[in-house]
């Protein structure tokens, strides 16, 4: 079940990643912490899964 749960919140964070790095160019002001924002988060939501989850089992 926390597997589940993981995958969920993980496939969550992609899916916000990738709508931040699409809102990037809608907000020239903060242009490149949005854009940054979003690369951080697609990262976030590989890099818990991978390093995280699997030293917890």
């Amino acid at each position: 079940m926390r597997d589940v749960i993981a995958f969920i919140l993980c496939f969550a964070l992609f899916l916000f990643g990738l709508f931040l790095l699409g809102m990037a160019n809608v907000l020239p002001p903060v242009q490149g912490l949005v854009f940054f924002c979003g690369i951080l988060c697609v990262a976030l939501s590989f890099g818990i899964p991978v390093h995280l989850l699997s030293k917890l089992d």
